[in-house]
C-alpha cells in the first residue's frame, strides 16, 4: 500500500487537461475548483449541465450513449490527462436480502459507470501517457453491514482498476484512493432508512479527500492505492493483512450499536436485531 506525499502539485497539474465525474457532487465541486486554481484545464460530466468556470456535461454515464459523452468533454479539453472517476451513490442494501433497484443502481453507477467512461477516455489518455484515479472507498476493503451493495461495488471497482492497470499500466497511470465518511447527500438514502453510519464509520473533511486525489496525481510514481487519513491507512493495512481481526473490529462497533437501540427504527435491521437478540 502507498500513500505518497509529492510536493509541487501546481507545477504537476499546470496545463493539464482533466476530466471529472460526478462534477456537481461534494467531491466533485471542490475537486474541480482545486484543480482549475492549480492551472488545470477541467471539464466535468454530470446528470445535469452546469454554467460555471469549469464546464460540466450533462450525461448519464450508465447509458449507452456515455461514450458520446466523454468525447464530448475530451474535444472541448482538447485531449486528456488526467481521469478522476469521482461520481457514486449509496444506499441501504442488507446482503441477506435478495437484490432490488436500489443495489442494481450502485452497482451501474459505481462500478460500470465508471469502466465505461475509462474505456471511452483510454485512447485519448494512452496518447499523453495519462493517469486516471478512481475514487473507491474505506468498504472496498474494509465493509460494513447493511450497505452490501456500496461495500460490494468498490470493491469490484478496484478490482476493475487492477486489471486495467495490468493492462494499461505501461502507458497508463491507475491509481485508487479510498475515502471513509464525509458529510454528503449520498447517505442520505441510508439515514432515512434508519440506518446511519453515525457511530459505525467516523467522519472525515473533504479536503483530505481532495488532497489525496491531488496526490494520487501528482506523484512521481502513480501510486496504486492511497489512503486519505493515517486511521485509513491502519484500518486498510488491518484489512488486508489482518481480516480476522477487521471481522472483529466491525463486529464489535455493530455490537454495540445494536445494543444501544441505533437502528432499532430500521425496517431492513430487523434481521440483524433478532440475531443479536437471539445470541446466549
Amino acid at each position: 500500500m502507498t500513500d505518497s506525499r509529492p510536493t509541487g502539485a501546481a507545477a504537476g497539474l499546470r496545463g493539464k487537461r482533466v476530466l471529472v465525474t460526478g462534477a456537481n457532487g461534494t467531491f466533485g465541486r471542490l475537486l474541480c475548483a482545486r484543480l482549475t486554481d492549480l492551472g488545470a484545464t477541467v471539464a466535468g460530466i454530470d446528470l445535469v449541465a452546469v454554467d460555471g468556470p469549469v464546464t460540466v456535461f450533462a450525461g448519464d454515464l450508465t447509458s449507452p450513449a456515455a461514450p458520446d459523452f466523454v468525447a464530448a468533454a475530451v474535444a472541448h479539453l482538447g485531449g486528456l490527462d488526467l481521469l478522476v472517476n469521482n461520481a457514486g451513490v449509496g444506499g441501504p442494501a442488507p446482503a441477506e436480502l435478495p437484490p432490488d433497484d436500489v443495489v442494481a443502481r450502485q452497482l451501474d453507477v459505481n462500478l460500470l459507470a465508471a469502466w465505461r467512461t475509462t474505456a471511452a477516455a483510454l485512447p485519448a489518455l494512452e496518447a499523453a501517457r495519462g493517469r486516471v484515479v478512481f475514487v473507491a472507498s474505506r468498504m472496498a476493503v474494509l465493509p460494513l453491514p447493511l450497505a452490501a451493495a456500496y461495500g460490494v461495488s468498490k470493491r469490484a471497482l478496484v478490482a476493475y482498476a487492477d486489471a486495467l492497470r495490468l493492462e494499461v499500466g505501461t502507458h497508463v497511470g491507475v491509481s485508487v484512493v479510498y475515502p471513509s465518511m464525509v458529510a454528503s447527500p449520498i447517505h442520505d438514502s441510508t439515514a432515512a432508512a434508519g440506518l446511519s453510519l453515525q457511530g459505525v464509520s467516523r467522519l472525515e473533511p473533504v479536503q483530505g479527500v481532495i488532497a489525496a486525489i491531488l496526490r494520487a496525481a501528482t506523484a512521481r510514481k502513480p501510486p496504486r492505492d492511497v489512503a486519505t487519513t493515517r486511521r485509513g491507512r491502519f484500518e486498510m493495512a488491518v484489512a488486508r493483512h489482518f481480516p480476522s481481526l477487521a471481522d472483529a473490529m466491525v463486529r464489535r462497533t455493530v455490537r454495540s450499536r445494536l445494543a444501544a437501540g441505533a437502528f432499532n427504527d430500521a425496517p431492513l435491521a430487523a434481521g440483524m436485531i433478532r440475531r443479536h437478540q437471539d445470541q446466549p
